[in-house]
């Protein structure tokens, strides 16, 4: 089973019951190579050691914990993640239950205090979480010998690591509509766009290496469709004609290649766009030995986006870069001081 929990540091509580179950029933041993593209044996869970910090010890069972929280997946699939991924999954995994260690230690260096009243209401939610009372006495039986102070202290540390991540992290990473203004203002090329079509083909298809005859066939196909599509009046009806009579991929999607780069379309097709009008449908458009029909949904000129018409977006992109960069510099200076060993 798995359980919702509000921070990240909190999840190893949530799914130990799920994890302790996968890890019981992991293999013990691998007696033939891994195929290539299969997944990785399953973690044995013995606790281990994997690391030290300052001379607290993580186990194995830390380190699988936060492998499944990065690859939940893996719990579906008796603890397996795909071998590929696996090397990458382990080494991000140990860097976060070491960095959760670290501030966990500053956090208590610094005398920092959890309320009781917020320990005692994030300890109700989580026991909520569990269908019933019995589910959740296993689970402290399983997990914590029984022991109700070990899951308070746990919910403790989890809360702790979340106040420090708030002041050092989440408070220095903000992002103001001026400094997004700015980087929109320093960097024009990201946001120009180039000249596009919103267009919809018919196509008519000759085998490869065709014989004559079969290319009087297509042409006589071609001019047949172009007939059809010529009649055709809305964005629906060329839509449903593609669908029956074209022979390339966007028949599926009534023929609709959306937005197409002026660069990557042919060069006759783009000059017979450029005298048309949205709604309009060319001639028939030879190219090698197949032939197209183009209907013009619109025609997009180069431009720039708007502002206003990024900023949110351009606001959520800085704001993660921002905090991955005041994250990554609390790790480093937490690790200065600090003896890390992984092991």
């Amino acid at each position: 089973m798995k359980y919702k929990l509000t921070i990240f540091a909190l999840v190893f509580l949530a799914v130990a019951a799920s994890w302790a179950q996968v890890a019981s029933h992991a293999p013990t041993a691998v007696s033939q190579p891994a195929r290539p593209g299969a997944p990785a044996p399953a973690m044995v869970i013995t606790g281990k050691p994997v690391a030290r910090v300052n001379g607290t010890v993580l186990t194995d069972r830390d380190l699988q914990r936060e492998m499944f929280a990065i690859f939940p997946y893996a719990r579906q699939h008796n603890g397996n993640v795909p071998q590929e991924m696996e090397p990458q999954i382990r080494q991000g995994a140990m860097q976060m239950i070491i960095f959760e260690e670290l501030l966990y230690q500053e956090g208590q260096r610094r005398k920092i205090t959890i309320p009781a009243e917020r320990l005692n209401r994030a300890e109700a939610d989580f026991r909520k979480q569990f269908s019933t009372p019995g589910e959740y006495n296993n689970f402290v039986q399983a997990e914590f010998h029984g022991s109700e102070q070990a899951v308070r202290e746990k919910i403790r540390r989890s809360l702790l690591i979340e106040a420090l991540l708030k002041s050092d992290v989440e408070s220095k990473s903000k992002v103001t509509v001026a400094e997004a203004r700015a980087y929109y203002d320093k960097n024009p090329a990201s946001f120009q766009y180039a000249e596009a079509f919103a267009i919809q083909t018919i196509s008519i298809l000759p085998p490869d290496n065709a014989t004559p005859a079969q290319l009087k066939e297509a042409r006589k196909k071609a001019d047949d469709a172009l007939k059809q599509a010529k009649a055709t009046k809305t964005y629906e009806q060329f839509g449903i004609l593609a669908e029956k009579i074209s022979e390339d991929d966007y028949r599926v999607m009534m023929g609709d290649h959306h937005k197409v780069d002026r660069a990557k379309l042919p060069p006759d097709m783009v000059k017979a766009l450029l005298t048309m009008q949205a709604g309009q449908i060319t001639s028939l458009i030879q190219i090698e030995n197949a032939y197209a029909i183009v209907r013009l949904n619109q025609h997009v000129p180069a431009g720039k986006i708007k502002f206003e018409d990024v900023k949110a977006q351009l606001m959520k992109q800085l704001q993660t870069k921002k905090t991955n960069d005041v994250r990554a510099a609390l790790d480093k200076k937490l690790r200065q001081n600090a003896k890390v060993e992984v092991l």
